[in-house]
């Protein structure tokens, strides 16, 4: 576990403490239902909660201090151990900054519209055949999740692997500024978050902020088939990985090789070597992914034949193309987020999928892009025309515009089509038309709550069972 220097830490945000520890902080954290003992909790103000309230209840749970603010310090009780800042969240930053600065770990950033969060597994998982990796907590990449995720880098840690996200113009420069990276991957880039930028280009460059913030001798893989190779590339003064699924000029030359048992051939511009790994999971997308993994790896040392474990093992995080059986039905759960660029791989990924019976899409709305909303939602109900399908059921208001453009391109469709008010009406839907064998992709923005989908399943399996021997 992380140990912390209660003094260092208050030089680093400029802090004040009130009854400071004399032990170790071990750890830091921002949800006091998981606070442990030893930690420093974060009170962070926000729409919702004000942390302050839980103060008391983490010292309760025996955490060793609170971050908090002056104003809230100078009316706590003075036996509690505070550290007094202006600004808890600005605070928290600092202290990540401050932790950085004190480690001797490779940091390798990672950004882009899709992907990120796969990439930073599989890169963690890789580098891990050579030393010690901490890696994001999950998918917290904002300037809360990873400052937090920072500040559990060891010091025996030879590597670190952190994704950075963003929804504003601005937003990457702070976090780049605290994470410091050695190196970078920047996954494709595409039309998310299109309600807070005027196009994507300016959605590239702002994700190019990660590549100017690299230094000497710093690389950054970069996929040539990204319509927005260019604009990435020009920004970047480091060295630059190329790889691609099409072309052969570059440094790590992909084939994808679809079927029961996928898998990704490479070719190392370096050496003339080629290699074959297994692909965890199906689509040309995850054989993007590993594409910039395996590069990335190769470039800090890891020995070829050791990649393919790393990809054997790999788990996808919860919602994140997730296959979970309930009963004789394969649900794939990948409705953590979506984008037009992410919704077409995971269909495309589905229609290369082989099994027993017939494939349902159960979609919902893609959220944050703005004006543009109903003409993505229109496109991708055309899109879905390309395939023969189960069935496909859409769930909210934009899921009514996916239907739509689907109609539009099918105007019988020889499947059953569906629009429901919400997922509880869609599940109940699928409930009375799926049949055993069959599978169901479950796709969107993670507000639209289609994981509830599955969840109604699974209750309608147990309650089905009560009785039965």
């Amino acid at each position: 576990m992380a140990r912390l220097d209660p003094a260092a830490l208050a030089a680093w945000c400029n802090g004040r403490w009130q009854h400071m520890p004399q032990e170790s902080i071990t750890g830091v954290g921002h949800d006091s239902r998981t606070i442990q003992p030893g930690q420093l909790y974060v009170a962070l103000r926000g729409p919702q909660h004000d942390g302050h309230d839980f103060v008391a209840a983490c010292f309760a749970q025996k955490a060793a201090a609170a971050l908090v603010d002056a104003a809230y310090a100078q009316t706590a009780p003075d036996t509690q151990s505070l550290l007094a800042v202006a600004d808890t969240r600005a605070a928290l930053m600092q202290l990540a900054q401050g932790h950085r600065t004190t480690s001797q770990a490779v940091v390798v950033g990672i950004t882009g519209s899709v992907g990120k969060t796969t990439v930073k597994e599989l890169v963690a998982d890789m580098l891990a055949q050579q030393g010690a990796v901490t890696r994001t907590r999950a998918n917290w990449n904002n300037d809360i999740g990873l400052p937090l995720s920072l500040l559990d880098l060891l010091p025996d840690d030879r590597f670190g692997v952190f994704e950075i996200g963003m929804n504003h113009p601005g937003e990457l420069q702070p976090l780049c500024d605290v994470l410091q990276p050695d190196h970078a991957i920047l996954t494709p880039i595409g039309p998310a978050h299109l309600e807070h930028f005027d196009s994507v280009t300016a959605i590239a460059k702002e994700k190019a902020t990660l590549l100017r913030a690299l230094a000497a001798p710093g690389r950054a893989v970069l996929s040539v088939d990204d319509p927005y190779y260019p604009v990435l590339r020009s920004a970047c003064d480091a060295d630059v990985i190329r790889v691609s699924l099409s072309a052969t000029d570059v440094d790590y030359a992909g084939t994808w090789n679809p079927g029961a048992d996928p898998f990704i051939t490479v070719k190392e511009q370096a050496t003339g070597a080629t290699y074959r790994y297994p692909l965890p999971l199906p689509g040309r997308f995850m054989a993007d992914n590993a594409l910039r993994a395996v590069a990335m790896a190769r470039s800090l040392g890891v020995a070829a034949d050791r990649l393919a474990e790393a990809l054997r093992n790999y788990r996808a995080p919860a919602m994140r193309w997730r296959e979970e059986w309930v009963g004789d039905i394969l649900f794939i759960n990948d409705a953590y987020n979506a984008n037009p660029l992410s919704m077409r791989a995971a269909v495309d990924a589905f229609v290369g999928m082989e099994v027993a019976g017939r494939k349902w899409l159960v979609l919902a709305g893609m959220r944050e892009l703005g004006g543009g909303e109903r003409q993505a939602h229109l496109e991708l109900g055309r899109y879905l025309a390309r395939s023969a399908w189960g069935g496909v059921i859409t769930s909210g208001a934009m899921g009514q515009w996916i239907l739509e453009g689907l109609q539009e391109e099918v105007i019988n469709a020889p499947y059953p089509v569906y629009a429901c008010a919400d997922s509880d009406a869609a599940s109940a839907r699928l409930q009375r038309d799926v049949q055993p064998g069959d599978a169901v992709l479950l796709k969107a923005s993670r507000g639209e709550a289609l994981e509830r989908v599955v969840e109604a399943f699974k209750c309608s399996a147990a309650a089905s069972s009560i009785g039965k021997d």
